[in-house]
């Protein structure tokens, strides 16, 4: 579900952007905005960044984001047409992606491409998300300027209005530093981490969802389809935390829905573990990874941490998070995962030898953790999600000491080159 400016001219509810909606938008001749700017024609793929391409979607991006559509004809700034655009294929959609990265300074990540259309009336829509980024540049030879909308037109900043966006910038970056710390500390608060290591894992978006809240059976929808997704990134010789959480019954929170932990019997208590959807995007999993069980009768201590078990946690929380972002439109995610001990002991994290056994040997014992953080887009195409989901896995894991991941599989790159 998605809601344009197309939806917001037409007086609709959120929902897919069609063909048919773009038809209505031009048959009401809906007039360009701030937020939508109509085209005739593609730019050509060749030399694309020298083009008006990353000026248009810069200008969208430090207006609040918005949608360019290509193949409607205007008269006054009001559509009146269509025009086919000709062929628009994976390559080109790839070299336009690249070009709001490489183009544009800071880079625009998180651009959503439409086609419409069949031969003869071909069109494509690139809606631009909202930014905190602000200004994005663009650069021509020696020269550099921040383009913005003034409603229908696309015009220059004046230096006032630059330093207004760094400051937002800037203080967006604290409020959002802050909410993740918030975030984090209430997601590890109440756990019993004199007896056992936690996972501790928490994302907020870097533009809170505006979609409204998702109903109970959104979020259940959203919980059920982030355990298959996880085991796609991780096999399931560990413990997976979605697993052992009620994803079916999610409870009413303070503006979120919360999946209770239902490992709670004295035999399976080991495996412990809680996650949350939050109303503005955000999310959060715990999950007891230490002193699980290594035999039949046995335990490991409570400071030993199977590296399985923080690979699983990973996977679980990152396919959580792409599968929150897809249910509230979200897209840019500040993250933090942590290994959370109050013990006496250093914590210690495992990996297996060459006969599966778990082993110690080349553990670096940590008497603190230090939380990974990093910036992901979760709307990115599966290859390089995968890949985010990899790296902060191994981030996590190395910091122990152990070099090689268990049970995710480095991703491989198929696409045929360009």
């Amino acid at each position: 579900m998605t809601f344009t400016e197309l939806h917001r001219a037409l007086g609709l509810a959120p929902g897919p952007l069609t063909d048919q909606l773009l038809d209505e938008a031009i048959a009401a001749g809906v007039a360009e905005t701030d937020g939508l700017d109509w085209k005739s024609e593609l730019p050509p793929a060749r030399g694309l960044t020298q083009t008006d391409l990353p000026k248009d979607i810069a200008a969208m991006a430090n207006s609040g984001g918005g949608l360019i559509v290509y193949g409607v004809t205007e008269s006054q700034k009001a559509a009146t047409g269509r025009v086919d655009v000709g062929e628009f294929g994976e390559s080109y959609e790839r070299t336009l992606r690249s070009a709001a990265i490489t183009a544009i300074s800071p880079p625009v990540f998180g651009l959503v491409v439409h086609r419409f259309g069949g031969q003869g009336c071909r069109a494509v829509a690139v809606e631009v998300p909202a930014s905190v980024d602000g200004p994005h540049l663009i650069y021509r030879n020696e020269f550099f300027g921040a383009p913005v909308r003034n409603d229908s037109d696309t015009v220059w900043m004046k230096e006032r209005q630059i330093e207004a966006m760094y400051r937002a910038r800037f203080d967006e970056r604290r409020h959002a530093a802050e909410a993740l710390d918030s975030l984090y500390a209430e997601a590890a608060a109440g756990r019993d981490l004199a007896k056992r290591a936690w996972l501790i894992a928490t994302a907020h978006p870097r533009v809170p969802s505006l979609h409204g809240r998702l109903s109970r059976e959104q979020a259940r929808e959203t919980l059920g389809k982030a355990t298959p997704l996880a085991l796609r990134y991780a096999d399931r010789r560990g413990v997976h935390p979605m697993e052992n959480v009620d994803g079916t019954n999610p409870r009413p929170g303070l503006r979120r829905w919360a999946a209770a932990n239902t490992a709670t019997s004295e035999r399976s208590i080991w495996k412990e573990a809680w996650a949350s959807i939050h109303h503005d995007g955000s999310v959060s999993i715990a999950a007891a990874i230490g002193g699980h069980r290594m035999s039949r009768d046995g335990h490991f201590e409570g400071s030993q941490v199977q590296s399985t078990a923080i690979e699983c946690g990973i996977a679980d929380f990152m396919a959580l998070l792409r599968m929150t972002a897809e249910a509230t439109g979200s897209s840019e995610y500040d993250l933090r995962v942590g290994v959370e001990w109050a013990g006496a002991e250093p914590l210690s994290i495992l990996t297996s030898d060459n006969f599966g056994y778990s082993y110690d040997g080349t553990s670096t014992p940590l008497h603190r953790y230090t939380p990974v953080e990093a910036t992901v887009d979760a709307s990115e195409p599966d290859l390089d999600y995968e890949r985010h989901v990899y790296e902060l896995a191994e981030d996590c894991v190395n910091q122990g000491g152990i070099s090689n991941l268990e049970v995710l599989t480095q991703p491989a790159d198929n696409r045929p080159s360009t």
